[in-house]
Formats: structure tokens, sequence, C-alpha cells
């Protein structure tokens, strides 16, 4: 039986990540909805405009490993300080730029320091709480992009709509600012490590050479490319396929938000005590959602309550994917939260560029809701050869335990050895639960 998960109070200081978070994710989606005041007023096309949103997700995949390695020996809260201030400053830049090229360059930059603090304040929220809690540390930062979803997004569109699309950048650097007040007050001092615990580039690499590591990224992208093969295209399968008029949309988006923050809280409660279960259900309910979803996608009720369904069953698995990673990759949790983020955008992209590709062959919307269940299915498959590699990982542990145990009853100068042996088993038994 796996061991209850602990019911510890959460530190300030996640609570404060995930508030930082929320700016940080609003900013990322917030260009859906003031898309089209932008590029009139830019005088660009909307395909130019959209291009924003791309810069942005390339600055996130390249941003988080990059500035991950860069700060590795700098202090933490130190670096979550400069990153979030650059951020701010890059909403300023973007709600003062007059032109589409400044606009551009301010949102790679305010990319590249939401990768880097995504990376960073993750690394930095599982160090604050006991293993068994790491999965609910994640949840809340998680949780910021969803409530970034469900609030942040369609307030933006409010203000785009109203107050002018600038208006939008200046709120998030508010938020930014609200961020950056919280993080130098509740987010504790580090020391940079010394000696042999000083952080090494090399070492923190090494980690790749693990196949559990490639295991996890590669079913951290293929979920999150499940879910935007058909988010992306999800206003004109509502429109176009199920027969809703245009102004159900904005709704239907904050439902999808809605089961978002739902999952998130269902997954932060579950996953630390059964991790792979977690990832198992989760990814296989995605995919039986969206197989269901391409076959009544003419219907209206149906699509409404998938799309909220859809949430749910996505980002239940979003804790447990992140703290699978800062499991097997323990040894270097600023590079697991990197990568983590650039698998996550990684399939941010390649989900809507295959939906685009299934669309573009004639196959119509319905068919982005069958490419996102066969990436939703291919992840289950990557999750059930991890698991398999994790169960006999941790059998030759076990049996190199016993061996040892056997062996120090006959000498008694090897019992120091039997005891790192089984500290190892039993540590690895705490951190992957099923």
């Amino acid at each position: 039986m796996p061991a209850p998960p602990d019911r510890t109070r959460l530190p300030l200081a996640v609570y404060v990540l995930g508030l930082s978070v929320f700016a940080l994710g609003t900013s990322e989606f917030m260009l859906s909805g003031i898309l089209q005041p932008l590029a009139r007023d830019l005088r660009v096309s909307i395909p130019q405009a959209g291009l924003l949103v791309s810069a942005f997700a390339i600055g996130m995949v390249v941003g988080a490993p990059v500035l991950a390695a860069a700060t590795l020996r700098l202090p933490r809260r130190t670096t979550l300080i400069a990153l979030l201030a650059l951020f701010g400053l890059g909403q300023v830049a973007g709600a003062l730029a007059p032109s589409y090229s400044v606009l551009f360059v301010s949102r790679v930059l305010s990319a590249l320091a939401c990768a880097g603090f995504w990376a960073v304040g993750a690394a930095v929220a599982v160090s604050l709480v006991p293993v068994t809690a790491r999965a609910r540390a994640m949840a809340v930062m998680v949780g910021g992009l969803s409530i970034a979803n469900i609030a942040g997004v369609p307030a933006g569109a409010l203000l785009g709509e109203h107050a002018g699309w600038r208006a939008a950048f200046w709120a998030v650097a508010g938020l930014a600012a609200l961020g950056l007040i919280g993080v130098i007050a509740a987010v504790p001092h580090t020391a940079v490590p010394t000696g042999e615990d000083r952080p090494q580039l090399r070492r923190e690499l090494a980690i790749y050479k693990d196949k559990q590591v490639w295991l996890a990224l590669s079913a951290t992208a293929l979920n999150a490319a499940a879910v935007f093969a058909l988010f992306s295209y999800l206003s004109p399968l509502l429109t176009d396929t199920a027969g809703l008029a245009e102004s159900w949309v904005p709704t239907v988006l904050a439902l999808f938000g809605v089961g978002a923050l739902i999952g998130t809280f269902i997954g932060g409660r579950i996953a630390d005590a059964h991790l792979f279960g977690t990832l198992f259900g989760g990814i296989a309910a995605s995919a039986l959602v969206l197989a269901v979803l391409a076959l009544t996608a003419h219907s209206p009720a149906a699509a409404v309550a998938l799309s909220l369904l859809l949430g749910v069953t996505a980002f239940t698995t979003a804790p447990a994917l992140n703290a699978r990673m800062f499991n097997v990759a323990n040894a270097a949790p600023t590079l697991a939260g990197a990568t983590t983020t650039a698998a996550f955008n990684i399939g941010n992209t390649i989900g809507p560029w295959l939906g685009g590709l299934t669309i573009g062959a004639g196959w119509g919307y319905p068919s982005v809701a069958w490419t996102g269940a066969a990436l939703a299915a291919a992840a289950v498959v990557l999750t059930a050869f991890a698991f398999r590699l994790h169960r006999a990982t941790n059998t030759s542990r076990l049996v190199a335990s016993s061996s040892a145990t056997g062996h120090a009853s006959r000498k008694s100068q090897s019992a120091e050895a039997v005891e790192a042996v089984e500290a190892t088993a039993e540590a690895a038994g705490a951190s992957d639960r099923y």
C-alpha cells in the first residue's frame, strides 16, 4: 500500500510563485483575445500578428534550458527577482512599442524571462516541500496557468476591447510588479553551494543519459501536443462543425479553463501518492475524451461538455508529469524544471502543426480531435514503458539490498555499505510511488 501523501501546509513562497506564474501565463495566452485590434493598430496582417505567439513559444523552448544553465551557480532567489523584473520590463516595452518589430523583440525577451523564471521557480517550489508534497507544490504553479486561462485571458480581451490592446500589457506589468514584491518578501534567501555541492553543468547534464528522463520528457511533450492539437482549433470546430454562434466561444474557452483548474486540483491531491496511476488515468482519459469528441463534434452539447472534460483530464496529469521529472532528475532540479518547460512548449508547437496538416489535407476540424487522441495514446504507451522500466530498476535495487544484507551478516565491515544500499532503495520507493 502506498504511504499517505504529506498534508503539511505549503509555504507562502509557493503561492507567491503561483501568483507570478499567473502573470506569466496571462501574458503568454492573452494575445488570442487582442490579436485583431493589435493587428489594426500596428498595420500588420493577422498572420503576422499571430507570429507574436510563435515568438513567445520559441523563446520559451530556447530560453528555459539556456537560462537554467547560465544561472546555475547564482542564488535562486536573486535569479527569480532578476527574471521577474526583466519580464515586467518586457511588458512595459510591449505597451509602449511604436512598431511591430519592437513588440516582436519585447515578446521574445519576455518569453526568455518567463522560461527562466518557470524553470528556477519550479526548482525552488519543490525544494521548499518534502518529496511527498512535490505534486501539490507543482499543482499551485500549474494552477497559476489555469487561472490565467480562466480570468487573465478574458480580462485581457476585455481591456483590449474597451481600453486598447496596450492596456492589457500594462495590466500584466502590474501583476508582475506584485509578483516581484511577493518574491522579495516571501522566497527565502539561499546561499550558493560551495565545495562538492557546488553546481556543475557537466554533472547536471549527466541526467540526460538516463532513459527515464527522456521518457518523462517525451510523455510530457506528447500530452501537451494532444491537448493543443485540438485547443488551437477549438474555436472553428465549435462554430463550423458544432454550429455554435461565435458568442459561445469565450464561454467554452472559459469552461476549458475551469476544467483545467479542477484537474490541477485533483492531480495535485492524488499524484504524490499515486504518481503512475495519475499519469495512466489522466492521459488515457484525455485520449478517450478526444476520440469521443471526434465522433460527436457535430453535437453542440457534446462539444461544450467534452471541452470542459478535456480540461479536467489533461490538467490532472500536469502536476504528475512535473513531479515525475523532478523525481527522475533529482540531481539536477533546475535543469529538470527547464527541460520540462521546454517539453511542454515543444508539444504546444507540434500539436497545432499536426492539427493544421490534417485540416489542410481536407479531413475537416474533427480530424484535430483524432490527431490529439493518437498523440495521447502514444503518451500512454511511453508511460507504460517508463513504468515497466521503473519497476525493473526498483526490483534490481531491492535484490541488491537483500544480497548485501546477507553478506553483511558474514562480514561486519560491510554493514555501512548495506545501509547505504537500503537507504537508496527506500529513497527510490519514496520518490516514485505508484
